[in-house]
């Protein structure tokens, strides 16, 4: 015997609605007060990685980029690797001052990489990767419209924004750098969220067809039997992915772990809001839409 389903999704969906728009709204509070830690990428700064022939202590690096004067930095340490994020954009002479100074006090053989970033080129980034997202969304709007209907674009869209501004918010709180790797997960995690979502609402549109829908609750036994009927596919893609993005977290490099954890963040995010926010926003235009009545031939009398 199969085990009842006793969790209906529907009529809990209320009470994660109300959930998501408070995560929302705190989270819009928490990128307007604390705002985003933009990385040189979208910000003006000097990155500078050194790879280092001998063994340096973190402690020797900070006293080494105190003395060098040269304003507000980042230090990240790794085996033989170092990178230093500068606020500010070194000139020609200041960085050639940099590199004589850690050659004679550190290291003779260490090798840089050295990348400038001004104001211009970051603005230009982030506009760039803010209109590569609208695009991305209005792509998928137009593909789901045709492929389905307007009410489930919308639904989508939705379920999608809520997804990737959950990831904003996670990286705003926990001031987390803002990068181009960033950017990337972001658009891997929308692609991921609209798979699971267009997968339920495949199942819906299919069952839709071989229902008759005569009143409201019938509506909402079909989205309770399309999420069931997609809950363990769904489950087990998202559980495939975050096991991986887990080990590149963990085994890594430096460069790859704020990625990886925007991974992590987003298909959590992705499975929840395809469940309970793309299908049950579904639900409620779709409730609102005349149900149409079938009309029954009056019997003729003998």
């Amino acid at each position: 015997m199969r085990s009842k389903r006793t969790f209906d999704f529907v009529k809990s969906s209320r009470r994660f609605l109300i959930v998501s728009a408070i995560v929302t709204l705190l989270g819009i509070v928490a990128v307007s007060i604390f705002g985003l830690n933009y990385g040189i990428d979208f910000s003006s700064g000097t990155s500078v990685d050194i790879s280092s022939k001998k063994s340096v202590t973190e402690e020797k690096l900070r006293t080494f980029l105190d003395d060098q004067d040269l304003g507000q930095y980042t230090l990240t340490t790794a085996e033989n690797r170092d990178s230093i994020r500068f606020k500010e954009a070194l000139n020609d002479t200041q960085e050639k001052a940099f590199k004589a100074a850690f050659t004679s006090e550190i290291d003779p053989d260490a090798s840089y990489e050295i990348n400038i970033v001004d104001v211009d080129i970051a603005k230009e980034q982030q506009r760039s990767a803010l209109i590569g997202m609208a695009i991305a969304c209005l792509g998928i709007v137009i593909y789901v419209s045709i492929r389905f209907e307007w009410r489930f674009a919308i639904s989508a869209v939705v379920s999608l924004v809520y997804s990737a501004f959950f990831v904003i918010t996670m990286f705003s709180l926990l001031r987390l750098e803002v990068n181009l790797p960033f950017i990337l997960a972001v658009l891997t995690i929308i692609g991921y969220a609209i798979n699971d979502t267009v997968v339920i609402f495949d199942r819906i549109r299919e069952n839709l067809r071989f229902s008759k829908i005569k009143k409201p609750s019938d509506l909402e036994d079909l989205v309770n039997k399309s999420v069931w009927q997609t809950l363990a596919r769904s489950i087990n893609t998202v559980i495939t992915v975050l096991i991986a993005s887990v080990c590149l977290f963990i085994f890594g490099g430096e460069s790859i772990k704020l990625f990886s954890l925007a991974m992590i963040f987003g298909l959590v995010a992705g499975a929840y809001s395809s469940i309970f926010i793309a299908s049950q926003l579904w639900l409620y235009l779709k409730k609102r839409q005349p149900i149409k009545k079938v009309a029954v031939k009056p019997q003729s009398t003998p």
